[in-house]
């Protein structure tokens, strides 16, 4: 593994549940420093050989913070669901401390409006994204599926066979089917980005852009 990035590129996460320790585990594995915190020992022991520092800590209290170094830290993400009076203190003792960039989840659409009156720079919903992703998936054909706000998605599809052996540029699906093409997997190969030139071939996967109806509607083309 090369060497970690500097200190300022660490992350404090606040409880290693499921959401949070899987969150700690992927900054890890991007070579983050990680400072993870949570008040139950056997989580904290299980996560000792994974995660450079974890600490069982009261991560309400913003002394007990500091004594950890937390101040010196840039970002924080604060995955308690258990508790909201935990969650939302946790977020205040961030902020008093002044980190500069606070992510907090939330379980209900009351908790994300109480966090982000105390502050927390981003709220999260988990649950509520992961299972409008499903959905979308179970009813679609869509290999995997991205919402933005605005009505937008970002959608894996396999490339429809009425579409294969011509090129993108004679196709001009953005203006036949309302969606822009972003890149192209042919059988065997890495995606790479889709120009005007890209002969899309039978078996291969696109990502494409659009509305999620012309990403749906896109993806059931036969």
């Amino acid at each position: 593994m090369s060497a970690r990035k500097d200190q300022h590129s660490g992350v404090i996460v606040v409880g290693l549940g499921r959401f949070g320790s899987q969150v700690a585990d992927t900054l890890v594995q991007l070579e983050h420093p990680v400072l993870a915190i949570d008040q139950d020992a056997e989580r904290v022991q299980r996560w000792a050989d994974r995660i450079d520092r974890v600490v069982q800590a009261d991560a309400t209290e913003e002394g007990a913070l500091r004594q950890l170094g937390a101040e010196d830290l840039e970002r924080a993400v604060v995955s308690i669901g258990a508790s909201l009076e935990a969650s939302v203190l946790s977020v205040l003792a961030l902020v008093d401390l002044g980190i500069p960039q606070i992510w907090a989840r939330a379980r209900s659409p009351e908790h994300a409006k109480i966090l982000t009156s105390v502050g927390a720079h981003h709220v999260i919903f988990p649950e509520a994204e992961a299972g409008e992703r499903l959905a979308h998936l179970i009813v679609s054909r869509m290999l995997d599926f991205m919402e933005f706000g605005d009505d937008f998605a970002i959608a894996k599809v396999r490339t429809p066979e009425s579409l294969t052996g011509r090129p993108l540029r004679e196709l001009n699906p953005e203006d036949r089917h309302g969606v822009r093409v972003v890149a192209a997997k042919l059988a065997g190969k890495r995606f790479q980005a889709a120009t005007g030139d890209t002969v899309l071939a039978s078996g291969s996967m696109l990502i494409v852009e659009g509305s999620i109806e012309q990403v749906q509607s896109f993806a059931a083309l036969s």
